[in-house]
């Protein structure tokens, strides 16, 4: 059965979709059967794999979670061999109201993920998430149906600030309605080892979170931040670049605590 891994953080730009995209993207290059689901209504892991959000058919996320769709329905092959991609739209946004529209059900609504996806468990080595930057409906249904979460954590002054609500946040899902939700580690990104600051952020983290912190840090990299506007993981855009040589670390990293 796949292992099904969100990557969350509530804080926005600490390259989140970034990690989600070139996760799985090095994830299927070192042959691992893999999966990206877009839950995110700003569709940017849609577009970094070059495809239109706007002309996906109804075949979306949106579409699962109100029922319409099953995952099977909705999955799309990419450029790269073993990685698949389920995409978002902004009606995305429009589930939130919909998966909450009875207070009573919340327990039942923040479950429609996690039971839509048992039917392609099985079919899929591993299933990364990417979520918007909030606590909504739609991204407390990415947390219910994983098994851990990876937490990016930018190398900046305020890279801690927030981090301890989004903690408290899934300590509450794990005490109400996923007990085998784990977090798979923090993961440092952006980071310059130029600059004092983040080289002292990076120190605090580790001092602070220990072993649940990822070996692996994403450094700042032009190619890295330039792959998305050409609808490509880096591993695609510039196989030799500093950014792909990072996720295909840290997709190791990943296969090595899951073996």
């Amino acid at each position: 059965m796949g292992k099904v891994i969100t990557i969350a953080n509530q804080k926005g730009g600490v390259g989140k979709t970034t990690t989600a995209i070139n996760l799985a993207a090095s994830l299927a290059v070192l042959e691992k059967k893999t999966l990206l689901i877009d839950a995110d209504p700003q569709a940017n892991a849609t577009s970094g794999l070059n495809f239109n959000p706007n002309s996906t058919d109804k075949k979306t996320t949106y579409e699962v979670l109100i029922g319409k769709r099953s995952f099977e329905e909705v999955i799309l092959p990419t450029d790269i061999e073993n990685l698949s991609v389920v995409p978002s739209h902004i009606n995305l946004a429009g589930a939130e109201i919909e998966l909450v529209e009875n207070i009573e059900e919340i327990e039942q609504r923040a479950g429609v993920m996690k039971g839509a996806m048992e039917s392609i468990r099985d079919k899929f080595d591993y299933i990364i998430i990417d979520c918007s930057p909030s606590l909504g409906t739609v991204t407390i249904n990415t947390l219910v149906a994983a098994d851990s979460v990876i937490i990016p954590i930018q190398s900046e002054f305020f890279a801690l600030e927030g981090l301890g609500k989004l903690l408290n946040n899934i300590k509450l899902i794990q005490n109400e309605l996923n007990p085998n939700l784990t977090i798979e580690g923090f993961l440092l990104t952006m980071f310059d080892s130029r600059l004092r600051l983040a080289n002292q952020v990076a120190e605090d983290v580790r001092q602070h979170f220990g072993a649940m912190v990822f070996e692996t840090v994403i450094n700042r990299n032009v190619r890295l931040s330039e792959a998305p506007s050409h609808g490509k993981p880096v591993i695609l855009y510039d196989a030799m670049s500093m950014g792909s040589s990072n996720y295909l670390n840290l997709a190791k990293e990943v296969i090595a605590k899951n073996l």
